[in-house]
């Protein structure tokens, strides 16, 4: 398999978690190495179903090494409480196969206080986070004043600069009138943190570098998608890291030349979750799916917001990324249909567009060019080989590749592993 690198063509949720998990069968280390516990990965394997939000998905498998790298802000209660819940799942994790890299960046509860306040004052031009103070770390992380996981091996030190911070913060705080982090609770939650996660911390870099010279397969897993990408996203309404796939160089140390493929993954479909505009957007497609039992988020329960598949978003995706290759996820979620919609273009103010454009405004006054489908109405979750699929189904998949310049290669028909088909 070599290096591959996995990214969302979308905005998140396209379920690169039960991709990452399908394909680490052929990897040897699994590495995260953008965002922080707002992710969310959904793995349903032997009909038990995973929720990860900081760790790989890789840790499902024995004998793989999951790397948290130094791309992600990570909270260290919430790892803790995500270590525990797998581990009453029967999943084995320790210093031995998950690895923390000792230059990832914490997340501190003042984190998650300032990431609410800031929300609650834009009022009805929230940006939608999941509150987890993800923002805040990364903008920490930039103004050089943020607090690296190497200080959880330094106990004395890590006190020192957390007690620094929380006064610092919690005068902030009280300008604000938000409730301040109580300091002695949190400097004792912390430290005890910091001694049972200081085992996994280590140079992960390094360890990266030897295990490629070893002849080690690696496997990057995406965290959100392409269009939460702090740069290439549709800002405002982004997340605070690089969610593209040379946010996987970055976040972990790895150089490009050591990337050998990247794949995208997107839905049959198009989802996102909070504000920002959504040109495909479809109050029916969503209530269809949601009654369905489908499309809520692993992180917050959220309903996600649904629409038709935009090649338009897709397409550039796959140019931005370098992608080799698509998986196609939820193509079951469209069983149903008797017509099946895709965009294809937009219009913006009179003129045909093939791309997404810039501003948040100029993508919310796109008008979607669309093409008709005819629906295969046919439960696809119980079928096991790609040659199985209906010809309809088949033919939609055949016009995303003409429409995206990317060739499937897995495509799913249902949340299980055994639910993936190879093309």
């Amino acid at each position: 398999m070599s290096n591959t690198v996995i990214v969302g063509a979308q905005w998140g949720d396209e379920g690169k978690g039960k991709i990452v998990d399908y394909l680490t069968e052929g990897a040897d280390v699994v590495v995260r190495a953008a965002g922080g516990n707002n992710a969310g990965h959904t793995v349903i394997s032997g009909g038990t179903k995973y929720i990860l939000h900081l760790i790989p998905s890789g840790i499902l498998w024995k004998d793989k090494v999951c790397v948290i790298g130094n791309g992600v802000v990570m909270d260290p209660i919430g790892l803790l409480e995500e270590m525990a819940k797998l581990r009453g799942q029967g999943v084995s994790i320790t210093p031995e196969n998950l690895l923390i890299s000792e230059t990832a960046h914490l997340v501190m509860p003042y984190h998650r206080g300032l990431d609410k306040a800031r929300e609650a004052k834009r009022g009805d031009k929230k940006i939608g986070t999941t509150g987890r103070g993800i923002g805040p770390a990364y903008a920490d992380k930039v103004e050089r004043d943020g607090l690296r996981t190497v200080l959880m091996t330094q106990p004395e030190i890590f006190e020192e600069e957390l007690r620094d911070r929380l006064a610092r913060h919690n005068a902030t705080f009280a300008e604000l009138g938000v409730d301040l982090v109580p300091v002695e609770e949190t400097v004792k939650v912390m430290l005890e943190a910091a001694r049972t996660l200081a085992p996994h911390i280590t140079n992960t870099t390094v360890y990266l570098h030897e295990a490629i010279k070893a002849g080690k397969n690696l496997l990057f897993e995406g965290a959100q998608g392409t269009y939460l990408d702090i740069d290439h996203g549709t800002y405002p309404f982004v997340t605070s890291s690089n969610t593209t796939s040379g946010g996987a160089c970055t976040g972990s140390g790895v150089p490009p030349r050591m990337i050998d493929k990247v794949v995208a993954v997107g839905k049959a479909y198009t989802t996102r979750v909070g504000s920002g505009p959504f040109v495909t957007e479809n109050d029916d497609i969503g209530d269809m799916l949601h009654n369905m039992g489908r499309e809520f988020g692993a992180t917050t329960g959220r309903a996600r917001r649904c629409g038709w598949l935009d090649a338009v978003l897709v397409r550039y995706a796959v140019m931005l990324n370098g992608a080799d290759e698509l998986a196609i996820t939820n193509l079951d979620g469209l069983d149903g249909l008797d017509t099946i919609q895709i965009c294809t273009a937009y219009t913006l103010r009179g003129k045909t567009i093939h791309y997404p454009p810039s501003t948040a405004a100029d993508l919310a006054a796109c008008v979607p060019v669309y093409e008709t489908h005819q629906g295969w109405k046919q439960d696809l979750s119980g079928i096991k080989k790609f040659s199985d699929l209906p010809p309809l189904a088949k033919a939609y998949l055949k016009r995303m590749e003409e429409l995206t310049g990317a060739r499937i290669s897995l495509v799913g028909v249902g949340p299980d592993r055994e639910q993936t088909l190879i093309v």
